[in-house]
């Protein structure tokens, strides 16, 4: 599932009587995650390898620009998970994938192969289904994060979008000062 064709599910948001606001409110932030993390993890097809990358690893391969760039967008699930009620157990294992996507990341090469194959996106987007469908996951629903949790992954979100940003110049200069050596 990881890089099936099939993962970008689609949600039938046609009018349904049967559904209130907030369902189709929920449905709606399922359906842009879903559609997200699709785009960063497997939009593009390799046609000789038969595998799927996304725009995630594409614009990884830009020295530091694009892995703050893709750690940006990539909080956007997390923070839509905030929103959906996810619970403290479930945010910090996705807070955890991206961190470890960004930090491998920054490893030039081996942080881009990387990147194209652990599609940390994906995975939150599963835990995430997983942590709000009690039917689905076969348990009940746990508590949603309290403020103190989301006040925690917000912070450290922005803490490792700050830290790879210093990383990313601080290569960026070192290069360029190679290439002014050479």
């Amino acid at each position: 599932m990881l890089d099936g064709e099939g993962y970008k599910m689609t949600t039938n948001l046609r009018r349904n009587d049967n559904l209130n606001r907030n369902d189709k409110n929920r449905l709606a932030i399922l359906a842009q995650v879903d559609g997200l993390a699709w785009l960063l993890d497997n939009s593009i097809k390799l046609p000789i390898i038969n595998y799927r990358i996304g725009l995630d690893a594409v614009i990884g391969l830009i020295p530091g620009l694009g892995d703050v760039a893709g750690l940006v967008v990539s909080s956007v699930i997390v923070l839509q998970a905030v929103r959906l009620g996810a619970p403290r157990a479930t945010l910090t294992r996705m807070v955890l994938n991206i961190v470890a996507e960004a930090l491998i990341g920054l490893v030039p090469m081996f942080g881009d192969v990387f990147d194209a194959t652990f599609k940390a996106n994906v995975r939150n987007v599963m835990l995430l289904r997983a942590a709000i469908d009690p039917a689905q996951a076969g348990r009940p629903l746990t508590r949603a994060a309290g403020r103190g949790t989301i006040a925690i992954v917000i912070g450290v979100l922005i803490g490792l979008i700050l830290l790879i940003g210093a990383a990313g110049i601080a290569l960026f200069w070192g290069v360029l000062a190679l290439f002014r050596a050479g």
